[in-house]
């Protein structure tokens, strides 16, 4: 079917350089495409931002610490005591957020605190806090120094790159607990007998559920990245795009993530956060917000989604997501998530969220002003992030359009 609005990135980014941009956050264009109608929206907005903030394990910085005299090839380093990878090159590291210092009790002593780790290292950097560097190496005739032991900050490493294998996951599973024990997970603390239900994202603010079919977002889109500006690399690991999706689109359970590549130095504590998960571990709190070019009314109806028409399948994780069966004990969307209780088995169950909505209606205001004021360019990728053939259908799109 043939749309009746079509814009380019050049033509969107022509008119941002103009300061003439028309710039909306995934919330607020729920009532404007209800108040205008979907054709007249889609004329009038030219860009719709996303934003989410919460733990996010899979991601890591790459830092290079430059050569002392005399030179080092480094082949253990260690960052405030927790190890980083040194089997790169000779200076080179990567620090993950989920690593512990060798010294951390873990489990032994049940639940563990889990009190520092690769994530709090990423945030004392680029929050300019010294950090203790220990790296010790074998000797060579060209590397001849076999240990340095020194303070840095993030001002005094060559380079500092944060890459992200797996960020924003589009969706994901509701976690309970029916077992009669209290478990540690890394959707946090599960109280027994249906004591909570905890969920994650940002629903109707989460970026990939605003592109559902991914017609905008691939290798090369410019993001917001922990307060910075950082780019989509490639697809997540585990991106999983096949899953079973509702008439709009919009997947059923946890589906694409994304990989994401930014300069740590241009980043903010505020928006990179150590985070501990008792009797799991720990991570990193990673702020991403990407911005949706409405090139058409079908794009357009997508960054439209409300809470209410996104849905998370409900686990147990007692037994059911450790023991890897598969099986699902309902559904519960997102206005139900965020209302404060759902209701599971017949009874009615308290939610908590993981990831905060607050900060991620920040990160699609900061996004926008950022937009609005000529700082920001959108990039078109080079290539889509890989997905289904299928896309909404157009049967919705009609009745849409229709009743505007």
């Amino acid at each position: 079917m043939d749309m009746a609005v079509q814009k380019t990135y050049a033509e969107i980014n022509a008119r941002i350089k103009r300061g003439e941009a028309v710039v909306v956050t995934a919330e607020e264009v729920i009532d404007l495409v209800a108040e205008k109608g979907l054709e007249k929206a889609a004329r009038e907005v030219d860009v719709v931002t996303t934003g989410t903030f919460g733990s996010m394990c899979s991601s890591g910085v790459f830092l290079n610490f430059g050569h002392p005299k005399p030179r080092i090839k480094m082949k253990k380093v260690y960052l405030n005591g927790v190890p980083a990878y040194g089997g790169i090159a000779t200076v080179d590291a990567y620090l993950g957020a989920t690593e512990l210092p060798e010294s951390d009790p873990e489990n032994r002593i049940y639940p563990g605190r889990f009190l520092y780790g690769g994530g709090h290292v990423i945030e004392d950097l680029v929050a300019g806090n010294p950090v203790k560097l220990e790296a010790l190496g074998y000797g060579t005739d060209c590397y001849p120094r076999r240990r340095i032991e020194s303070w840095i900050t993030l001002a005094d490493v060559n380079n500092a790159i944060l890459f992200n294998p797996r960020n924003a996951y589009q969706n994901y599973n509701v976690a309970v607990n029916l077992s009669n024990r209290t478990i540690y997970t890394y959707m946090g603390v599960l109280k027994p007998n249906l004591g909570n239900a905890s969920f994650s994202t940002s629903g109707q603010l989460s970026p990939l559920l605003n592109d559902p079919y991914y017609r905008t977002i691939g290798i090369g889109t410019k993001v917001f990245l922990g307060g910075g500006v950082g780019y989509v690399a490639w697809h997540g690991t585990q991106h999983n795009p096949c899953v079973p999706r509702g008439e709009n689109g919009v997947p059923l359970t946890g589906a694409a993530t994304l990989a994401v590549i930014g300069d740590l130095k241009q980043m903010s504590p505020r928006w990179l956060r150590g985070t501990s998960f008792p009797g799991y571990g720990a991570s990193l709190a990673v702020g991403i917000g990407i911005p949706i070019p409405v090139l058409n009314e079908e794009i357009l109806l997508c960054t439209a989604v409300k809470d209410e028409e996104i849905y998370a399948p409900v686990v147990d994780y007692s037994s059911a997501y450790p023991n890897n069966t598969g099986e699902v004990l309902g559904s519960a969307s997102y206005a139900q998530l965020r209302s404060g209780q759902i209701v599971i088995n017949g009874k009615e169950v308290p939610t908590t969220p993981l990831s905060s909505y607050f900060k991620a209606r920040e990160i699609a205001q900061l996004l926008k002003e950022w937009i609005k004021g000529g700082r920001f360019l959108l990039t078109e990728p080079v290539q889509l992030l890989p997905g289904t053939e299928s896309g909404i259908t157009l049967k919705g799109l009609e009745e849409r359009k229709n009743n505007s």
